[in-house]
């Protein structure tokens, strides 16, 4: 009997588990949140935390639109990207990483236990190894960046390819986010969505459960989340 209970509760877990990186992972929204005002005083332009917040989670081609658009920049989206990047990447090498709060203990024990895990990040890889890189404990099976889906968040691609890189199906995941571009990216590729909310407020979706943090979480909540949506 405890056999065909553990059997069971193998088969009802998640296949796999994709992660957000920025405001999941760890805490990077305020150095880009930082680069942002630093750029706009750079450039004499004006900024709010309203527009920073409007950022968060967004493909960074269309971030880097609404920013040529706002300060009417004689740029394309590519170029002011990659002013943002060099202000954001100095920022995470000069500082310690401030991971989020149970992030790397869900990931080792998702590790140990054999489940497949995915980095699924808007950001770029130029922004996105550094950190990777830098990981005290916890490994990731297959990293998707926001320089290599077609679509990027909320359009489904980056969650889809995330899934595929593991060789699941996406509706098989469990996905974890903390804003809403990205939980409905995760929503339409079929995940179900922990969202676990940091810098912005999450509303509620027919695939989404929310936590108010990571801290506490392990393998068995997640197959009770994956569960829960799937019942």
């Amino acid at each position: 009997m405890a056999f065909d209970a553990d059997l069971s509760a193998v088969r009802s877990r998640p296949h796999a588990v994709l992660w957000d990186m920025d405001g999941t992972l760890c805490d990077t929204e305020p150095f880009w949140i930082e680069s942002e005002f630093e750029l706009a005083r750079r450039l004499g332009k004006e900024w709010t935390q309203e527009d920073a917040l409007s950022l968060v989670g967004n493909d960074l081609l269309n971030s880097g639109e609404y920013i040529r658009r706002r300060w009417e920049l004689d740029l394309t989206p590519r170029q002011v990207v990659d002013m943002l990047h060099d202000e954001v990447v100095d920022r995470v090498l000069s500082h310690d990483i401030p991971w989020r709060p149970g992030a790397l203990d869900l990931l080792e024990e998702l590790n140990e236990a054999g489940v497949p895990c995915a980095l699924v990040t808007m950001s770029w890889e130029l922004f996105a190894h550094p950190i990777i890189e830098r990981l005290p404990r916890g490994r990731f099976d297959a990293i998707i960046t926001g320089d290599k889906v077609a679509r990027g968040k909320p359009f489904p691609d980056p969650y889809l390819d995330g899934a595929a890189a593991l060789g699941v199906d996406a509706a098989h995941c469990v996905a974890i986010e903390d804003s809403n571009t990205g939980a409905s990216s995760a929503e339409a590729a079929g995940c179900v969505v922990l969202t676990v909310p940091s810098h912005v407020a999450i509303a509620p979706g027919p695939r989404r459960i929310t936590r108010p943090s990571l801290a506490g979480v392990g393998l068995a909540d997640l197959a009770d989340l994956f569960a829960q949506v799937e019942s």
